[in-house]
């Protein structure tokens, strides 16, 4: 029997000046993007780094309907409801163990670098904010030599979005 090939993605929101963050926290409020994040990633392993991970509510982590996979350098720190491992790599052999079809990296902007520096992302999942914000935490600028974009659709900023956006979807070239 063949082992199917895992898909390793990233999924992230980023303004036009690469922000993606301030203060470990969301600059911007776009329910659809939340709604696009959650249809994107359930079912599936997540990945994120343990600042990332405590920035979300308590009410909402662990995330329902997924494996939750926390990366901390700290060697007996638990989250309850998590996977918790210490380096990228263990946690993508993991999901893949665990016969995962396509894992996610949510962040943050430490783990999304590394990812994209080891070359470890097949697929990327980003909603472009159209607007420049200023925040303390970015994403690497995407390299077109590496990546093609493979779909994009565009929405208006509306009465529950301030912000034009666009979810886009690239594949490594």
């Amino acid at each position: 029997m063949a082992l199917t090939k895992m898909i390793t993605s990233l999924i992230v929101a980023v303004a036009e000046n690469q922000v993606i963050g301030k203060d470990n926290g969301l600059i911007w409020h776009l329910p659809n993007d939340m709604n696009y994040f959650k249809a994107t990633t359930v079912g599936h392993h997540v990945i994120t780094g343990r600042k990332n991970y405590i920035s979300i509510d308590k009410k909402y982590r662990p995330l329902v309907n997924r494996t939750n996979i926390v990366l901390t350098k700290q060697l007996c720190y638990d989250e309850e409801g998590s996977v918790v491992l210490n380096s990228l790599e263990d946690a993508i052999a993991y999901a893949k163990n665990n016969n995962e079809t396509e894992v996610f990296i949510i962040g943050g902007g430490q783990i999304y670098q590394e990812a994209l520096a080891k070359k470890l992302i097949d697929k990327m999942y980003i909603t472009h904010v159209k607007q420049s914000f200023e925040g303390d935490t970015f994403f690497p600028e995407i390299n077109n030599s590496e990546w093609k974009k493979i779909k994009e659709t565009n929405y208006s900023a509306d009465g529950k979005h301030l912000y034009s956006y666009s979810f886009a979807v690239y594949e490594k070239i």
